[in-house]
């Protein structure tokens, strides 16, 4: 492994921007995926939009399976690349991307014949439910193109190597941002689809992202083996990725699912402001990548060095993490405060979504560095195989205070209320995780003999 991949020397703050920086770039790409969709849904009108905002949660629960299945990858892959085993890291690798393919295929299938009974509990009724049919239906048959590329580049992330991954992710982007408003409005030969083009937009970018993916892990990083494993080590190898990624899916699903539930919560106000709410959450997806680039830098950064014994990088790469966390969430309170109106105006003219959108926006940003601090604590303990701990960081944010909260605010009738519940649940959990992750670390790290037996479990 080149030194530039090496995250176990260098400064920490250096290898952190190393990682996060062409990170940040290429989760500008994913998330543009989703407001390009907004802003040319928004222009069909406020019921297509309603439509849209009712499957946020949901693509983002099952995409939550892609990145759990990433980040058990990578935890297992770096922690083999921070101990020197080439061998065991590129087996790893192959069999992570196997059982990826099996589960994306079963999880397609379930969703494809249950969209209406889902959508159904969510509030989705008549034709704001056809649109959603119309849209999802796509949506399942193309998600496969999108997982396996997940965890393709959360293997060459665990590596060292953020670099190529955030390009794919651009280019995958520059396409969907150029396809989908001509599937949407049409153009020339090709037929006006109304929501659906949207949907076959995003399939058309992700089968970009799937070539462009494999041609990095198996070619450029040679992180592939076509040599079969005796079915043995394959169902070890699946185990050890599963015991990060089943708990790291379910974390990373914590959060859209609570979504979904305040998405129901809010439908009793109307669809216009269930329309607002996804137009604020989008926009507000946007705003904190800076801190999801942290949060997928850690992982790999975390496995690394604990790989090669050095906690004390990991416990300075979290604190430097937290104290971002907190100097952005100023900076984004201030920016909305003045802009929240002009920016929701550009996604509809729809005089009552931008009204709770912009509601929305100018209460919940100096909040959002307690999200930070939860998200990148769970990247850290997924990458060191505690993603039960992970897991605990979310469900604390989210079942006991997002959604509680939630709906305790909804009772006053106001939407503001709810919006409020969010930002003292993002606060609250934040202030827990932050003192939290850094105490057990400490705590963990007394309990492991890093010359010996113990230490080699763990990895």
């Amino acid at each position: 492994m080149s030194d530039s991949r090496n995250l176990t020397t260098d400064p920490v703050w250096i290898n952190l921007l190393r990682l996060a920086g062409p990170m940040v770039f290429g989760i500008v790409a994913v998330i543009s995926v989703s407001l390009v969709d907004t802003y040319y849904v928004g222009q069909l009108g406020t019921q297509q939009l309603t439509a849209l905002s009712f499957t946020f949660p949901v693509t983002l629960s099952v995409s939550s399976l892609a990145i759990g299945l990433g980040a058990g990858a990578s935890s297992v892959v770096s922690r083999a690349v921070g101990s020197k085993d080439t061998k065991d890291a590129r087996r790893l690798a192959t069999d992570s991307i196997v059982l990826a393919i099996i589960l994306v295929m079963m999880v397609a299938a379930a969703g494809y014949f249950s969209i209406d009974w889902l959508f159904g509990l969510l509030g989705a009724k008549g034709d704001v439910l056809d649109m959603v049919r119309r849209y999802m239906q796509i949506w399942f048959l193309a998600i496969p193109l999108l997982v396996v590329p997940i965890v393709a580049n959360s293997i060459v992330r665990a590596v060292g190597d953020a670099f190529w991954p955030s390009a794919i992710m651009v280019g995958s982007a520059l396409i969907n941002i150029s396809v989908t408003p001509i599937l949407i409005f049409g153009w020339g030969p090709v037929p006006a689809m109304d929501i659906e083009g949207a949907a076959l937009g995003t399939l058309v970018a992700w089968l970009f992202t799937l070539v462009g993916a494999f041609l990095l892990v198996a070619w450029r990083e040679q992180m592939l083996t076509m040599k079969l494993p005796p079915i043995a080590d394959l169902y070890r190898s699946w185990k050890r990725v599963l015991v990060v990624g089943i708990p790291a899916s379910f974390g990373n699903a914590v959060n859209p699912i609570g979504i979904a539930i305040v998405t129901s919560i809010l439908a009793t106000f109307g669809d216009t402001v269930v329309a607002g709410f996804g137009v604020a959450t989008r926009i507000e997806s946007l705003s904190v990548i800076p801190m999801l680039a942290l949060s997928s830098a850690i992982g790999p950064f975390t496995g690394q060095n604990w790989g090669a014994s050095k906690v004390d990088r990991i416990i300075r790469a979290l604190t430097i993490s937290y104290a971002v966390c907190a100097c952005w969430a100023i900076a984004l309170a201030v920016f909305f405060w003045v802009f929240a109106e002009a920016i929701v105006g550009l996604f509809t003219g729809d005089a009552d979504v931008i009204r709770t959108a912009s509601l929305y926006l100018s209460i919940i940003p100096l909040s959002v560095w307690g999200y930070g601090m939860v998200i990148i604590a769970a990247g850290a303990y997924n990458a060191l195989g505690k993603s039960q701990v992970g897991l605990a960081f979310y469900l604390t944010r989210t079942a006991l205070l997002y959604v509680p909260l939630s709906f305790l605010a909804a009772m006053l009738a106001q939407s503001w209320a709810v919006f409020a519940a969010i930002a003292v649940a993002n606060a609250v959990s934040g202030a827990a995780v932050a003192v939290f992750s850094v105490w057990w670390l400490k705590r963990m790290t007394s309990d492991v003999d890093f010359s010996g037996t113990e230490m080699a479990s763990a990895r």
